[in-house]
């Protein structure tokens, strides 16, 4: 089919958005008008806040918001809230968080909280020169032009903690940075960083019009190219550990404590040289990190390219999650990278996020932090704890089973005659549709 393309669809009424795309790329399928209506929320203000979140919107796109209990953490029970639609992702995190409730619970370190950003540009100067003028003049500069902006972060014990110039001539010709680092408290501060770089990037290009230090043509050759925050913060990490003795690994599955902290350890290992493994093992990590950022109205998508930016920093993509098993301790821990916040953006408006923190109470950023790493860190003991005994396919397939029989249209008899069928199975796509068959046509 051939589609016309649309001038001012923004300036449409979120009805008049939802009858072009039904009329043009639906067939008129009025269906579709219904499937949009059903996810709009009753309450017409709430229904608001939620359009005026993103642009263009027509409708709400739900997500499963699930509860993982039982987290001690630095000797806190938590609940932890989880924004998901994985099958096994809610019920692995909280499986682990069992495993280790009696073992002394997670244990947490903020390393660091130091986040980055960069006024990136080129000027055809000797780099001597330019490092010269900006010991001597234009550091100092920087720091002053933006006072006013960084007066209420630095109230709150926040700021711009240092600003250098990096030389990066070599791989770009006349090509430089200025790299500065931040502590912005309890906001994840992306847009007070981007002010600060802004007006740095303002602020560098008045003081070399202005400086003597500078012939014409190379005042002349200075260009700002962009000036903006980086989402890898390998400064701004925190730790989360599990430990205790082999012999009180205790596992259902039938195997030794040594034989499993054995296995355990291999399957780190494999994940800390094996790219291919790695990044699966990583991604499942994220699942338990993503589920809560989501909940509590972060940026998932800064916190994956963070994680998976680290795990590349040694030029070989390799395991988040590492472990030891010395001297008859099983250790397991995690370093991540995450830069997240409590304050600004949707904690403050988005109800169910407002609900997710009021439940972890009211944590600071760096709380926060160490939740997360607990989260990817439960989430990871699970997988790993699952692949080196029963195996994946026993427990996730058994949560995928509600997905298989709904798509079949299955009744809630029907889905309990399921449950109690693969009660000592293994749930295969297969094996569901021979079962379900059978059963329809008895």
């Amino acid at each position: 089919m051939n589609h016309t393309p649309i001038e001012g669809f923004s300036k449409l009424t979120k009805q008049g958005k939802i009858d072009w795309l039904v009329n043009e790329y639906l067939n008129g399928d009025q269906e579709y008008q219904h499937i949009l209506n059903q996810y709009w929320n009753d309450n017409t203000d709430l229904q608001k806040l939620h359009d005026e979140f993103s642009e263009n919107t027509i409708s709400n796109f739900y997500m499963p918001y699930g509860i993982a209990p039982n987290f001690l953490i630095d000797g806190k029970l938590l609940a932890l809230p989880m924004a998901v639609e994985e099958s096994s992702v809610v019920a692995a995190a909280s499986k682990a968080a069992k495993f280790w409730i009696d073992k002394g619970g997670f244990k947490t370190t903020i390393i660091n909280t130091e986040k980055l950003g960069h006024t990136h540009f080129i000027f055809d100067v000797e780099p001597h020169k330019l490092l010269h003028f900006f010991n001597f003049s234009l550091k100092k500069k920087l720091l002053e032009a933006t006072d006013a902006i960084t007066a209420n972060m630095r109230n709150r014990g926040g700021g711009i903690l240092d600003i250098k110039l990096i030389d990066k001539t070599a791989e770009m010709p006349n090509y430089y940075q200025l790299k500065a680092s931040f502590d912005t408290v309890d906001s994840m501060g992306a847009n007070f960083i981007n002010s600060c770089l802004e007006q740095f990037g303002k602020t560098l290009k008045q003081e070399v019009a202005s400086s003597e230090a500078f012939d014409q043509a190379e005042k002349d050759s200075l260009q700002i190219v962009m000036n903006i925050l980086s989402n890898f913060t390998p400064d701004c990490i925190v730790r989360a550990e599990v430990s205790c003795n082999i012999e009180d690994l205790k596992d259902d599955s039938g195997i030794s404590n040594e034989e499993f902290a054995r296995k355990f350890k291999q399957a780190v290992t494999i994940a800390e040289i094996e790219p291919f493994r790695a990044t699966t093992h990583n991604k499942g990590i994220m699942n338990g990190v993503d589920a809560v950022v989501i909940a509590t109205g972060n940026d998932f998508r800064a916190t994956e390219a963070c994680a998976h930016a680290y795990a590349a920093k040694n030029g070989r993509y390799s395991s988040l999650t590492h472990c030891t098993t010395d001297h008859g301790i099983f250790r397991f821990w995690i370093d991540l990278p995450i830069s997240v916040g409590v304050v600004g953006g949707l904690t403050n408006l988005h109800p169910l996020v407002k609900f997710s923190l009021a439940l972890l109470g009211k944590p600071s950023a760096q709380e926060l932090m160490s939740i997360l790493a607990v989260s990817g860190l439960a989430q990871n003991f699970g997988a790993l704890r699952s692949l080196v005994t029963t195996g994946i396919q026993k427990g996730h397939m058994k949560m995928h089973l509600f997905n298989i029989l709904n798509q079949m249209g299955a009744t809630e008899d029907e889905k309990q005659h399921f449950v109690t069928y693969f009660k000592d199975k293994t749930v295969t796509h297969h094996e569901v549709i021979n079962e379900f068959n059978r059963l329809r046509n008895q």
